[in-house]
């Protein structure tokens, strides 16, 4: 595994925080309507990482929202922190919360049967659903 200067970031608020201490597995933006919801903007934008690379401090608040995924919420001022499904060793972190801008653009868009027709990929590869 690639390891490298840890990074950090965290919710609005500062309730949580959180470090990383590898590269990310992939990073993507996904249109769903869920991650839509969930960042009340047209899309959300994941870094996943191997879970023992990732170290949270402070409590959150879970939601099933999905039949194996779990997202995890700040309680406090309900940003979301991360999203983890059952069986798999990874977590998804929202980009937007590191703490440095620009570290980990997208590579795919998934979803995209979902995306607005003003957004621009900018010639990353687009899946109508999940990436294959």
């Amino acid at each position: 595994m690639n390891r490298q200067p840890m990074h950090e970031g965290g919710c609005a608020c500062g309730a949580v925080r959180f470090r990383v201490s590898a590269d990310p597995l992939e990073v993507n933006l996904c249109h769903c309507l869920t991650c839509r919801r969930i960042h009340g903007a047209p899309f959300g934008v994941y870094a996943i990482f191997p879970r023992d690379t990732v170290e949270f401090l402070g409590a959150t608040r879970a939601w099933q929202s999905s039949a194996t995924g779990h997202r995890h919420h700040c309680p406090v001022c309900g940003s979301p922190v991360y999203l983890v499904f059952d069986g798999v060793p990874e977590v998804e972190i929202p980009t937007g919360l590191f703490d440095e801008i620009g570290l980990y653009p997208p590579a795919f868009e998934i979803w995209s049967k979902h995306r607005e027709p003003w957004h621009d990929a900018q010639g990353r590869p687009q899946y109508s659903e999940a990436a294959p």
